[in-house]
């Protein structure tokens, strides 16, 4: 059965104008995941998608969705929408929309954008009559239902799409109010390149006996992309970054920093070596992204540094190269990243830069892709094999060369010798850790590009609640000294005079969280 669905377009019951469009288009066989996806779409059923990025997935969604408006003919009432589509950045949201344009040329829907960057009077302004189709991030989606510019009440076709990064982008507490103003019946469909169990939870709760459709296992990455590693140190980046973007058969390279201020500094680097390169991130206005981006796709850049949110969306043909310049703290990211590279068929180079405090953000990435990535050092010569990695296997350390530092924490992260780097910006308290929910897509994007490089005032800088500083000066002579308190004599002209009664010692068990060298003291009552 599937092998007749691949075989063409107008086997899937599309009416003529789609497939008019579609073979205007150059379209003429449909990937698996439209193969899967469109016939149960148009039979009414919930549908939840999983797919690599470049596999197909917007006209998955499109497909029948425009089909469902030629069908179901049907004005749309006023500061209305008849189809609702969220997606997590600015970038994605305009390719969604370009894609409906294309697939309904001779159908002609009425359609808006509705994203951070663009001021809201206007979008208000677009949805005032009402429209066939909406595209839209959570953040500037909430911002136009709370300031009365658009009702949810009329939707009929409800997709969220890339449903895995909205997640870790922090948008489920929009998604939910947002689900929360959309009619009871409705058609849901979600679309995602991982599953993971959050999703999971999500899609149980809003979908309704849904159709499990997945054309590649969850997490697996692209088969054509070429996957290495150069272990190195942090202050060895920079350098290293020149020499992968100097070497042979790069056309086109994305490369990922994990924060704003991160991938500006790497522009710079790039610049003062000659190497032009532009950046996108959450901070820069929309123009300025639609020209970086504009000029990364027609050839005139060759070298676009991106964080994760700016990303999304970035669908150029020939890429070449996906450089992780930082690994990401979610592991779900590097599948995502480097699925930028590799498409429609084509080959792809996937390099990450992974230093010291990285390497468990590495151990991490593997567990999830089930293979360990190859090391290859700067003569291009291979330093370990891939090899398939069983669920739950943490992977070996390398060997003893490539370990610098007493212990055998990896180059540059030698606590003893004081050559430790910073810490890796965005991340929580432990390795892959997700990252918070910092404010509204459209108000301030940056909700999981993490910090800058500066730590200074970080909550996990500060000294454990309950614990005190050990006592480092001089011993008093006849005093003995455990952990800071004195139980010797005192001395003369001490602050004040007499004895002053001690504190009893706490003798039951120390408090979560208490040093284990020493016997915690009560604090005693409250002053």
């Amino acid at each position: 059965m599937k092998e007749r669905y691949l075989t063409s377009f107008s086997e899937l019951g599309l009416v003529e104008p789609i497939l008019k469009a579609l073979a205007e288009a150059g379209h003429d066989t449909p990937t698996p995941i439209q193969a899967q996806a469109v016939p149960q779409v148009l039979a009414g059923h919930d549908l939840v998608g999983i797919a690599q990025t470049g596999t197909g997935k917007t006209a998955a969604f499109a497909l029948p969705i425009l089909q469902h408006l030629v069908t179901v003919r049907r004005r749309p009432e006023r500061r209305t929408a008849r189809a609702l589509i969220l997606s997590p950045t600015r970038e994605l949201s305009g390719q969604i929309l370009e894609s409906f344009r294309k697939y309904g040329k001779h159908v002609r829907p009425s359609t808006a954008l509705a994203i951070g960057g663009v001021p809201l009077g206007r979008q208000a302004r677009a949805l005032a009559a009402g429209v066939d189709i909406l595209v839209a991030t959570p953040g500037r989606l909430v911002d136009l239902v709370e300031n009365d510019a658009v009702r949810l009440n009329e939707v009929e076709v409800f997709v969220l799409d890339e449903a895995d990064q909205m997640l870790d982008m922090g948008f489920i507490h929009a998604i939910r109010a947002i689900v929360a103003k959309l009619p009871a019946k409705r058609r849901n469909l979600f679309f995602s390149a991982t599953m993971p169990k959050e999703i999971e939870k999500l899609a149980a709760a809003l979908l309704t006996d849904p159709v499990r459709v997945a054309v590649t296992p969850v997490a697996k990455t692209a088969d054509k992309i070429e996957q290495k590693v150069f272990f190195t140190d942090r202050a060895g980046k920079p350098e290293l970054l020149i020499e992968v973007l100097q070497g042979e058969g790069l056309d086109r390279a994305l490369v990922f920093a994990r924060t704003k201020h991160g991938a500006d500094r790497v522009v710079k680097g790039l610049a003062g070596a000659g190497i032009a390169a532009e950046a996108i991130h959450g901070n820069k206005s929309q123009p300025q992204r639609e020209r970086a981006l504009a000029a990364f796709r027609e050839g005139k850049v060759k070298v676009l540094v991106a964080t994760d949110i700016a990303a999304r969306g970035i669908d150029v043909p020939g890429v070449s190269h996906v450089i992780n310049y930082d690994l990401p703290n979610v592991p779900e990211s590097y599948v995502h990243r480097i699925g930028r590279t590799a498409r429609a068929g084509a080959d792809g180079i996937a390099v990450s830069l992974c230093d010291g405090e990285e390497r468990a953000y590495l151990r991490d990435i593997e567990r999830l892709i089930k293979l360990t990535i190859p090391s290859v050092d700067r003569r291009g010569e291979s330093r370990r094999e891939g090899r398939p990695v069983r669920e739950g296997f943490r992977d070996e350390r390398p060997p003893r060369e490539e370990r610098g530092g007493r212990g055998g924490r990896g180059e540059g992260a030698g606590r003893r010798d004081g050559e430790r780097g910073p810490r890796p910006a965005g991340r929580s308290g432990r390795p892959g850790g997700r990252p918070e929910y910092r404010g509204g897509e459209g108000r301030g994007e940056g909700r999981s590009e993490g910090r800058s490089g500066d730590l200074s005032g970080v909550g996990f800088m500060q000294p454990a609640r309950g614990e005190r500083p050990r006592h480092e000066g001089p011993r008093h002579e006849g005093s003995r000294h455990e952990g800071g308190r004195h139980d010797g004599p005192r001395h003369e002209g001490a602050r004040h005079e007499g004895a002053r009664p001690e504190r009893p010692r706490h003798e039951g068990p120390r408090p979560e969280g208490g040093r284990g060298e020493r016997p915690w003291k009560s604090r005693g009552p409250a002053r």
